[in-house]
């Protein structure tokens, strides 16, 4: 392997050792603007950069908001949760469509705040990717040892995704069939109460009709 290669995935796993996401108490508590958001996250999105590109555009962040998956910012301002919805977002958006995303955080905002999922999130982000920097490491510049990590961290990779997808799925198709019988149930109780009505009113005209 030549040098340049080696310093290239050395310096990656050195990245991972020394930077980790910023904990919630210390995400800038005052709103930020555009320029600064992307100032904070290209430092934090460090190790998510491939050949030095930052993972996050101005343009991709107004597409969140209008997709619904990122809050709209208040007077142009983006808080704390903003930043770290973005933060999450942009971990998970190489194997997770957006729409899949957004369901995702809709889903566990449901018990849990945006300060609980965040913490949960970068405390398991920062263990799984110390786990394959150790690991890459270890393979010491072996062309053959490095090939064969990397299938097997893409067949695990993949194997997570299609995991997190049929799951994602299976939520989505229990909702529909929650929502299927109550509007069923619905359409039942309509039946039965028309059903009732009628049989009160011709019950009052037979007793009109026997008086």
């Amino acid at each position: 392997m030549s040098e340049q290669t080696e310093n290239i995935l050395k310096n990656w796993c050195e990245l991972v050792t020394k930077q980790s996401a910023i904990d919630w108490e210390h995400l800038p508590s005052l709103g930020l603007y555009m320029d600064q958001v992307l100032t904070l996250t290209e430092e934090e999105l460090a190790v998510a950069s491939i050949d030095g590109v930052h993972p996050i555009t101005s343009s991709m962040i107004n597409n969140y908001v209008k997709d619904g998956v990122l809050p709209r910012p208040d007077k142009k301002k983006y808080s704390r949760e903003h930043l770290a919805i973005l933060y999450m977002v942009c971990m998970m958006k190489s194997q997770l469509p957006l729409p899949q995303i957004a369901q995702l955080m809709q889903e566990l905002k449901e018990e849990n705040s945006i300060e609980m999922i965040y913490g949960a999130f970068i405390k398991r982000q920062t263990e799984e990717l110390q786990e394959v920097a150790d690991l890459a490491a270890e393979a010491d510049g072996d062309r053959q040892q490095l090939a064969r990590l990397a299938m097997e961290m893409a067949l695990e990779a993949n194997a997570r995704h299609l995991a997190a997808v049929q799951i994602l799925k299976s939520i989505e198709q229990a909702d529909a069939a929650e929502k299927t019988a109550e509007k069923q149930a619905a359409k039942e109780e309509k039946k039965e109460a028309k059903s009732a009505k009628k049989a009160a009113k011709k019950a009052v005209s037979e007793s009109e009709e026997s008086a």
